[in-house]
């Protein structure tokens, strides 16, 4: 078998991209550390992580130990079922391999999807939205996002 047609062995695991279930964990920390306003930075401080680490966890590229995950119930101030939390029933449910991997996406026909609500400009808009003091301007803010949502729907181009 030539070079050009052998498989590239990762480590002993097959390179499919992220595991639906660290990558669900991945984004409710980065919910809870944007939700708080603190930087990858200021996070993997806490935790003696770089920010690069951080920034794998967050996507789920790398898969986060019992004791890391501990750290970061602490630092994020909240319960370790919070990582868990609002996980879809496929993710949770699905089965895993012989090496214990999530058996999700190509091989059972569902990929996963993450929530918008952890999206970062919808983070940084709730952010943004709590921030200010007056009711009626919140209100009015409400108001006008509806009122463009309306637009751009009926908007045929």
């Amino acid at each position: 078998m030539s070079n050009d047609t052998k498989p590239k062995q990762t480590r002993g695991r097959k390179k499919q991209g992220a595991n639906p279930i660290d990558a669900h964990v991945g984004a409710r920390i980065r919910l809870r550390r944007t939700l708080l306003g603190m930087s990858q930075q200021k996070l993997g401080e806490a935790i003696g992580l770089t920010f690069q680490q951080v920034q794998k966890y967050e996507r789920g590229a790398n898969r986060i130990s019992a004791s890391r995950l501990f750290y970061l119930t602490r630092v994020l101030d909240v319960p370790l079922s919070f990582f868990f939390d609002d996980m879809p029933s496929h993710v949770a449910a699905a089965p895993v391999d012989e090496d214990g991997a999530a058996v999700i996406g190509e091989h059972s026909g569902t990929a996963y999807e993450p929530d918008p609500m952890v999206k970062r400009e919808t983070l940084e808009l709730v952010r943004a939205y709590y921030t200010i003091s007056d009711l009626s301007v919140r209100r009015s803010l409400i108001d006008l996002a509806k009122a463009l949502t309306r637009l751009s729907s009926s908007d045929p181009g």
